[in-house]
């Protein structure tokens, strides 16, 4: 198994961790449906309501505050939704949930009103849902979900990864999508098998940390950059690789 970190820090020095944050992969794990959480309208629901409607359900951990990565994770889900022939809110739904207990419902309209619009398709605002909590409920959630972040009162911020977690119709963790980025083959598939109830593999992972982002200067840190670089590089090499190739195979043709 691959495993790769990157680091989102504002200097050439990674920074300490407050504390344990990783992506461990629970699958087959049930989540803790009985869990209160409250809806972007302040409504109190839990978690299994959003698993009584014979949809898998796409789940992830955000918080509404974050400068960096979370930002990045829903652009890139957004992104990949508007790609998938699948609709939201029709074969399956999306469960946005903040890790900040002190993130409110009037910060998650805001943000499923961006989302929702930005992916623009009808009735996604009746299956793509914002929800915040208190920090037990929170923590019950993540920690099923394998999901481990933690928070720094100096720059108070949160450290935590980047993921996707495709889950069952009945809600149990079927299959870990790792990064900011997804393929759409990747994510219908995933969705596929969630709906009859099945279970993933393990995936490789590359886990994208964020923590000690600056917003006031916006920099990276030089690794991180080098990171960025090597794969802009390998994009072009690989992309000059498949030009050469499909170049020579017309050339036999003729």
């Amino acid at each position: 198994m691959i495993f790769a970190l990157l680091l989102l820090v504002n200097s050439a020095t990674p920074p300490t961790l407050p504390g344990a944050v990783n992506i461990a992969q629970h699958l087959h794990a049930p989540l803790p449906l009985h869990v209160m959480l409250r809806d972007e309208s302040g409504n109190v629901v839990r978690l299994g309501d959003y698993y009584h409607r014979g949809r898998p359900v796409v789940l992830n951990f955000v918080y509404y505050n974050c400068p960096m990565l979370c930002p990045m994770v829903l652009e890139g889900m957004t992104n990949t939704l508007t790609e998938l022939k699948f609709d939201v809110g029709k074969e399956f739904d999306v469960v946005t949930i903040s890790i900040d207990p002190r993130d409110t419902p009037a910060q998650a309209a805001e943000r499923k009103e961006k989302y929702v619009k930005r992916y623009g398709r009808f009735g996604a605002a009746r299956g793509w849902h914002f929800l915040t909590g208190p920090e037990s409920a929170i923590k019950k959630i993540t920690n099923a979900a394998g999901f481990q972040y933690s928070y720094d009162i100096k720059s108070n911020q949160f450290a935590h990864g980047a993921v996707l977690l495709v889950t069952t119709v009945d809600g149990r963790v079927s299959r870990y999508l790792f990064g900011f980025e997804y393929k759409a083959r990747d994510l219908r598939l995933a969705l596929v098998e969630a709906s009859q109830n099945k279970i993933g593999g393990a995936a490789e992972q590359v886990l994208l940390l964020c923590f000690h982002y600056d917003p006031a200067t916006g920099k990276y840190s030089r690794s991180a950059m080098n990171f960025v670089r090597a794969g802009g590089v390998a994009t072009v090499l690989g992309l000059g690789s498949f030009i050469v190739i499909m170049i020579r195979k017309e050339r036999r043709e003729r």
